[in-house]
């Protein structure tokens, strides 16, 4: 990453303002390597330098990962003229950042959405060769069978559309959990289609190995942790 400010670099954090920042430095509560901060415009090197604010460790990110719970009626896209989208839900402190929801859900689907700043990151959780599985729980309009589980672990055919074979869970008679590793428009709505029944609710609960986080409430964002960064690729999945 290079040298860079402090001041510059810890407002990148979205932990503190910039003119924030620049207080704590005045209070001698930033320290570089164990040593105090004296000027905002002093150049340390992220990759190398050890940060404290305020007695606390501070690991710098080079990226921003968020984990939304994206609410229905609420589009997956940066930006839209006639419509809301889940970068319009943002925190103030989060709208001045090149942020947009990697992958999406429809828009009457709710659930895990993960929106970043890493296009890398999004093309490799998209791209259908990482095979990164993604698990949904489905609630339709009529009583769900072992028939059912069985078309989907053969595999759907959807008019000209073949979708690959997925784990189906059963739960109670008219909700299933759903795994698949493919991201095709309208992908599960249209595979219950193809089996005779519709889809009434939908939501994602988990992409690769990282869970939607059932305490952050409807239209909410938080930073996903370390370790859920790591996760978030794991091909590990099942039912």
């Amino acid at each position: 990453m290079g040298l860079q400010r402090i001041d510059k670099l810890l407002s990148s954090q979205n932990t503190l303002s910039r003119s924030e920042v620049k207080s704590m430095i005045r209070q001698g509560k930033v320290l570089a390597n164990g040593q105090i901060v004296k000027k905002p415009e002093e150049k340390f090197d992220p990759d190398t330098t050890v940060l404290e604010v305020d007695g606390q460790p501070l690991t710098i990110r080079q990226h921003i990962y968020l984990m939304m719970n994206k609410p229905q009626g609420v589009l997956s896209a940066s930006n839209d003229r006639h419509a809301k989208t889940v970068i319009d839900l943002l925190p103030p402190e989060w709208q001045r950042r090149n942020l947009f929801p990697a992958g999406r859900l429809d828009k009457d689907t709710e659930g895990l959405l993960l929106i970043t700043d890493d296009g890398e990151l999004a093309h490799k959780m998209l791209s259908p060769k990482s095979h990164v599985y993604k698990l949904y729980e489905a609630e339709c309009d009529r009583d769900l069978t072992e028939e059912d589980v069985a078309a989907f672990a053969g595999g759907i055919i959807c008019g000209e559309l073949t979708f690959l074979p997925a784990e189906m869970k059963i739960i109670s008679p008219r909700r299933a959990l759903v795994e698949i590793c493919e991201g095709k428009f309208h992908q599960i709505k249209r595979m219950f289609h193809a089996a005779g029944t519709e889809v009434v609710h939908l939501r994602r609960l988990r992409i690769g190995g990282v869970w939607l986080d059932e305490n952050l409430p409807s239209g909410m964002v938080r930073p996903l942790s370390d370790r859920e960064i790591i996760e978030l690729l794991n091909r590990n999945h099942g039912l």
